[in-house]
């Protein structure tokens, strides 16, 4: 869009769209302005509440007021937006990042972009600029706080750690007591088995043990079976004979 000069009246109140318009020679100068949105990266290094200093890079997409070019030029210029935003961005950066903690611009980021987005625009408001996305693109630490927070994670491993031991600890023992206990329960009840069947629970489980033996020889095939007598060999050679 345009705006004209003109040389007794200066800036014209008036806007002018694409196209072909009258104009008084050497009196009326016309001046074509950008009425697209515009984006702009905005970095400032600043200081968190908590002392910390963090480098904190935002994008900013901005359009003039189109109703307002005359006035935007009157004031500011055809460069408006370098005349504008870069000052007005470290400005609201600087205000709301010393409202919290380093790790709160980690927790909270999403908030705190908004909270930005919103005082960037209404401080744009005042120059008649309009700001149609306000984002954090970029957000780093100095070296102190970052190795802070790597010794801070190891520690946490750490403890993470011993609190599984202790729980591991504490789950073996209680399953000791609970088998010290089956184990108690269970010889109780056998000494009261003897007491009402007096030897004869003895023999029935010497009987099922030998059993047990019994049937693992019959299937091992390393396992010959010999005559309980001496005669072997004289039985052999009586055949023979």
């Amino acid at each position: 869009m345009q705006v004209v000069f003109d040389r007794f009246q200066g800036v014209m109140k008036k806007t002018y769209k694409e196209g072909t318009h009258p104009m008084i020679p050497f009196l009326q100068v016309p001046v074509v302005m950008d009425v697209r949105t515009t984006p702009r990266v905005i970095n400032s290094v600043t200081g968190t509440k908590d002392l910390q200093m963090v480098n904190i890079s935002l994008r900013v997409l901005s359009r003039p007021l189109e109703d307002e070019l005359p006035e935007i030029y009157r004031q500011l210029g055809v460069d408006f937006n370098d005349r504008v935003l870069p000052s007005l961005g470290n400005e609201v950066l600087k205000a709301v990042v010393a409202q919290y903690n380093a790790e709160e611009l980690l927790s909270k980021r999403a908030a705190i972009s908004k909270q930005i987005r919103d005082t960037l625009t209404e401080r744009a408001k005042n120059f008649n600029l309009i700001l149609d996305d306000v984002a954090i693109t970029h957000l780093t630490f100095g070296r102190e706080f970052t190795k802070a927070i790597e010794h801070k994670q190891v520690a946490q491993q750490d403890a993470e750690r011993q609190r599984f031991l202790v729980q591991k600890a504490d789950q073996e023992r209680q399953a000791s007591i609970i088998r010290a206990e089956g184990e108690a329960e269970a010889a109780s009840l056998i000494s009261g088995a003897l007491k009402v069947a007096g030897n004869g629970l003895i023999e029935v489980r010497r009987i099922d043990t030998a059993k047990e033996v019994a049937e693992a020889l019959a299937s091992s095939r390393n396992v010959t079976y010999l005559p309980a007598n001496n005669n072997m060999l004289l039985n052999i050679g009586g055949k023979a004979q």
